[in-house]
């Protein structure tokens, strides 16, 4: 495994179907692409999307939480909130967000492929 653990941030969204995770992933794509990519530390955002259309996340990471707080301090924080409301306004369905404090994380461990282990 990667000794590389990075930083988080996972956005996590209720939506109302398999149409509008597909629309909301777009737009937060856009989002990413137009005001995040480009910053000093960022390394990717994954959508995943939950099996029975109810749910979307967002899992951005960056190179580590300083990167991080360097975009929340440095970026167009309004601009940025703006656009997301606008994406969440043009959707044909309903999403809201189910994040709680600060959704920022470190990993700690990661268990890799490899052989099975027998217990003692």
């Amino acid at each position: 495994m990667s000794a590389e653990t990075g930083f988080y941030s996972i956005i996590d969204y209720t939506v109302d179907g398999a149409g509008t995770q597909r629309e909301l992933v777009d737009a937060f794509a856009e989002i990413q692409e137009r005001w995040v990519r480009f910053h000093p530390g960022y390394r990717s955002a994954r959508f995943h999307v939950s099996t029975d259309g109810t749910r979307v996340y967002n899992i951005v990471h960056w190179a580590s939480e300083a990167d991080y707080r360097n975009f929340v301090e440095t970026s167009d924080t309004e601009g940025r909130m703006a656009a997301i409301q606008k994406a969440l306004e043009g959707l044909s369905g309903k999403a809201e967000a189910r994040m709680s404090g600060v959704p920022t994380y470190t990993v700690i461990r990661e268990i890799g492929p490899g052989p099975q282990t027998t217990g003692s």
